[in-house]
Parts: structure tokens; C-alpha cells; sequence
């Protein structure tokens, strides 16, 4: 049997070209071919538009290189390049973006639950405690926790529920609880509340690594870190950085070069815990930046000792995805939501933090 015998039996006259409506996107090559019923045409069909599609990818890529090449031996700018299509520029921002002169928040965030600790009235005193049952992965979490929060305490949770907890941390003056949640020996959560008189924030955690199990670690010293919050742009990323910032102090020792990063990208909220390294070490010169001598037509190359900084890791690292912020402090039956996320928000393709 032929191939115009099969398209025929297909259903299909045409090459490919014109497949269905895809309402002004430009057509995959899957898009193009789908409406041909016949499984042996239908792949013959794709196999020969991807093989078109790669010329033609070709040729503008050996276009615009040639066209940048141009420029450069001209001396101007190359023309400006397609950009590249990201889930960051594809998907669409929230309107609750806050600027930096916004005047309005900045009014709420002077009277918020946070703004005692951000006037240094109130220093950070944080009590870590588990889930009913923490096994051993657990401990070695929390003493690394520890490390990275100096003004941190831990109280083994017993048979309390957390109603019990809450009150008894807020009565000794604690300013924040932080309650770690694990299933089936895997950390899966925390919750986070402001004492007295809340937020509570619920996060999902995942992909965790002990600071033992990365790659040329480090310990933690005694200083205060110095705390860096990456991209928390909307009110609410807002109200969560400013959370994350009640856990530590206002005064970080930069003496000892630790920094705990908080880096939101697409509503995940990455976890690290670093040191600065700074080494000496001996460096090649050669070309324009080499010292040359009396009598000799070119430089010769010559070493110098220069001073270079890198990041050391101290763990652990985590991922964080929010759940929820409820008013006040923990409530499991009445507690009133400020922010709760659903399956809807997700298919929007939205950011939220």
C-alpha cells in the first residue's frame, strides 16, 4: 500500500502543514501532525517536520551569528536576542507586587505582630520541638537546626498537643515556635508560629541533606549569621520574610562570615546555610595586565598573590513550599486563614511570594 493509499484511508490529503488551530500560539511539531489518524503517516509526517524544523533552527542560529560577528568587527551592538521563554516570564505575577517606596506597607509593617523584633525591643528566643515519635534522622536535623539558630532551645515534644505547646512557650517568653513533622522516617514539614499573638505558617519540607552528607563541609561557629532573604516580593512573601527574619538577631557577627539564605524562586523557598572562605592564593598575569620591564618588546608573565572569596557550605539544605498563614496562634478546628493554598491557585500558573 502507498502512501497516498494510506492518507487517503487516513483522512489526510494535505503534508502536515495545516493542522489544527492552536488560537495564535505558534504549532509544536506534535500539534501539527496529531489530526493524522494513521499511525505509520502521522510518524513519517513528524520525523520529516522536526528534520525541518532543526534546518530552519539552524539557519536562523547561523544567521544571527554571522550578524553578531558583524556588529563586533564594527564596533556595535549586536542586534538584541529573542528572549527565551522561562516558567518566571511565562507565568503570570501577582498584583499584590510591593514596591520599595510603598508607603502603605511599610505604615502596616511598623504596627505588624514582627515590628518589636525589628525594633531590637524584642530579641529572638525560639523553642524547636517534633512530631509525637522524631527517630534518629530527626535529632540529627535538629542539632544542626541548633547551630544555625543561636537563640534556639529544644523541648522534646512528649505525648503535648501543640495547644499545650504553644502556651507553655509563650509563657516563658519564648517568641517563636518551630515544629518539625516527619512520616515514615522522613522529614515532610514545619510548622512555624509567632509568639504571642501568631502568624502561624504551615510549609511542606522537602529534598533534605544533612549538612554530614554534603561535600566538604563545615561546622557552624558560635557567631550570629547574617541572614539574606531572596526575592520575597508580594505581601505575602513579605509577611513570610518577615517570619523567617523574627528567628534571628538584628545584629549579626560578620566576624564569622556565616550567612543562612532564604531564596524564594517559583513559590519554593530554598534553605542554605554557608560561610565565607577567603584564600590567598598565587595568580598568572599575562597579556595587557603583566608588568613590563625595561628592553623587553612584550610583558613577560609573572605571578602575583591575590585574595579570593568562596562559599563553604555548613547544612543543612531544604526546600520549603507554604501551605497556609492562619491568624493568630495554632488552631486546627476555628483557626481563620490569611493565605490557604489550593489546587486552583497551582493551575492559574501563578506566583504568590
Amino acid at each position: 500500500m502507498g502512501k497516498q493509499e494510506k492518507r487517503k484511508r487516513s483522512g489526510d490529503d494535505s503534508d502536515g502543514e495545516d493542522g489544527p488551530s492552536t488560537s495564535g500560539k505558534e504549532a509544536t511539531v506534535g500539534m501539527r501532525t496529531s489530526h493524522i489518524k494513521n499511525k505509520l503517516v502521522r510518524s513519517e509526517m513528524y520525523a520529516k517536520l522536526r528534520s525541518k524544523d532543526k534546518k530552519k533552527k539552524k539557519a536562523e542560529r547561523t544567521k544571527r551569528q554571522k550578524e553578531d560577528e558583524k556588529a563586533m568587527k564594527s564596533g556595535l551592538e549586536p542586534p538584541p536576542r529573542k528572549q527565551q521563554k522561562t516558567i518566571e516570564n511565562m507565568r503570570v505575577k501577582d498584583e499584590t507586587m510591593v514596591t520599595a517606596d510603598d508607603e502603605e506597607v511599610a505604615a502596616d509593617e511598623e504596627q505588624d505582630e514582627f515590628s518589636e523584633h525589628f525594633a531590637r525591643v524584642r530579641p529572638p528566643k525560639v523553642l524547636l520541638t517534633t512530631c509525637y515519635k522524631p527517630s534518629k534522622i530527626m535529632y540529627t536535623f535538629l542539632s544542626e537546626m541548633l547551630e544555625v539558630l543561636p537563640h534556639a532551645e529544644y523541648y522534646k515534644r512528649g505525648g503535648f498537643p501543640l495547644k499545650k505547646i504553644v502556651q507553655f512557650a509563650s509563657n516563658r517568653d519564648f517568641t517563636d515556635l518551630v515544629v518539625f513533622n516527619e512520616d515514615s522516617k522522613e522529614i515532610n514539614g514545619m510548622l512555624l508560629v509567632h509568639l504571642p499573638d501568631g502568624p502561624t505558617a504551615r510549609f511542606r519540607l522537602s529534598s533534605l541533606v544533612l549538612g554530614k552528607d554534603i561535600k566538604g563541609h563545615g561546622r557552624a561557629t558560635e557567631h550570629k549569621p547574617e541572614l539574606v532573604l531572596n526575592n520575597f516580593g508580594t505581601r505575602i512573601g513579605r509577611r513570610v520574610g518577615r517570619m523567617f527574619a523574627s528567628l534571628f538577631a538584628q545584629d549579626p557577627a560578620f566576624r564569622g562570615r556565616r550567612v543562612v539564605t532564604f531564596h524564594n524562586q517559583r513559590d519554593f523557598i530554598f534553605f542554605r546555610h554557608h560561610r565565607y572562605i577567603f584564600e590567598e592564593k598565587e595568580k598568572r598575569i599575562t597579556g595587557a595586565a603583566a608588568v613590563k620591564k625595561p628592553g623587553e618588546k612584550t610583558p613577560a608573565p609573572s605571578k602575583q598573590n591575590v585574595v579570593q572569596a568562596r562559599l563553604q557550605e555548613l547544612g543543612p539544605q531544604f526546600t520549603l513550599k507554604l501551605e497556609s498563614i492562619q491568624k493568630g496562634t495554632f488552631d486546627s478546628t476555628g483557626g481563620e486563614f490569611e493565605w490557604l493554598k489550593t489546587r486552583k491557585m497551582e493551575a492559574k500558573r501563578k506566583f504568590f511570594l
